[in-house]
């Protein structure tokens, strides 16, 4: 496996021209990074806890009840708050999904099916790729395929790692096959081809900027007010943008946080105010992968 090479020019000054669907100034993609049950923890055997969520304090060097709850509230409670809001207002959503989270609550997976939700793949479970010899991380890597295809009925058709990614993991998606594109990438708000192994690949990027991971103590986001006013203003300037250089604009949820009453309120507040600007594309990461296949890669199918 030989790694990627940096680009740093990209689309440069005057950006590519892009017709969204329906001429819409803005793609937003929804996603549900689901990983509950799948986290680093002494009760999987790990020998280690998963970074504290919502408590100041450093991994315990002992089994963590309390951080342990927080996971389970989001399978328990956050992820069908979600559920009901983007249900009511019809949203298409894409699931971040970790192989094992999934198999633990095979009601969320029921789910995913039900809406016609997509799944990108978030690993077997939510480990640290880049930690993984490229053996095993290709036996992983094939674990979550058929892990999800069995539960979700239809295998994934994107990928986004446990940040970072590691050096082998684009070869390795495009050695294994059947992916229209990855994620693990922050460089861009349009999509954008690299090569690897001889073939052209898709690039999906995704954000941090519009993430709830950010009310997490020593992050940026002081509480929901926060939240909802940088996505408005996000929307705000992309809208704007979009009537000439229309863009993708990502927002990265988790139950266990955003599922929590007063976050959720205010991402409702702003999906209200989205949907009734109109001129907005809703779009799963796999349609916009399709999309862009069909509008700006190779004229031949990619598989």
């Amino acid at each position: 496996m030989t790694g990627q090479v940096r680009d740093l020019v990209g689309y440069g000054r005057e950006g590519l021209p892009v017709r969204w669907p329906n001429g819409a100034r803005v793609a937003i993609c929804l996603v549900i990074n689901y990983e509950e049950g799948s986290e680093y923890s002494y009760a999987n055997g790990d020998g280690r806890n998963e970074i504290p969520q919502e408590f100041d304090y450093p991994p315990l060097p002992v089994r963590d009840l309390g951080n342990e709850t927080i996971f389970e509230y989001g399978a328990r409670a956050g992820i069908w708050r979600l559920q009901r809001m983007f249900d009511e207002m019809r949203l298409p959503v894409t699931f971040q999904a970790c192989a094992t989270a999934l198999e633990m609550n095979a009601e969320v997976a029921a789910w995913i099916k039900e809406a016609g939700h997509d799944v990108c793949c978030h690993g077997y479970r939510w480990e640290n790729v880049s930690t993984l010899d490229c053996e095993t991380e290709r036996q992983r890597l094939r674990m979550a395929i058929e892990s999800i295809a069995e539960t979700c009925g239809v295998r994934p058709r994107g990928w986004y790692s446990r940040q970072p990614a590691s050096v082998n993991t684009r070869e390795l998606l495009v050695e294994e096959g059947g992916f229209l594109y990855d994620s693990d990438s922050f460089a861009d708000e349009l999509p954008y081809f690299v090569p690897v192994l001889g073939r052209d690949h898709l690039v999906v990027p995704y954000s941090f900027a519009l993430n709830d991971g950010r009310f997490l103590p020593g992050q940026t986001l002081s509480g929901p007010d926060a939240f909802l006013d940088h996505c408005r203003r996000s929307l705000d300037y992309l809208w704007e943008e979009g009537a000439t250089r229309p863009k993708l604009m990502s927002i990265g949820l988790h139950p266990r946080i955003i599922g929590q009453p007063a976050r959720a309120h205010a991402l409702r507040e702003f999906l209200r105010e989205a949907t009734d600007r109109g001129e907005i594309w809703w779009a799963r990461r796999q349609d916009i992968a399709e999309f862009w296949w069909a509008n700006h890669g190779p004229a031949a199918d990619p598989q």
